[in-house]
């Protein structure tokens, strides 16, 4: 049986916290388009909203393990 796939943090594709690299892992998509969209949904809705979830995505999603990385 395959283990679900978990979110993580990335440590190898980070800008800031990791947030954007790891969504990008998660679904398979380049970075670099959800840090564009973020910044575009971030700008939308009047910067807090997209700051402040941004920074509870750094609370609450875990770093990516170094086993991970190795592989």
């Amino acid at each position: 049986m395959e283990q679900p796939k978990k979110l993580y943090r990335s440590r190898k594709n980070r800008m800031l916290c990791g947030i954007c690299g790891g969504i990008g892992d998660y679904f398979s998509v380049d970075p670099t388009l959800i840090r564009l969209l973020w910044v575009a949904i971030t700008a939308i809705t009047g910067f807090i909203p997209g700051i402040v979830a941004y920074i509870i995505c750094c609370i609450i999603i875990p770093e990516e393990p170094e086993e991970k990385i190795q592989q």
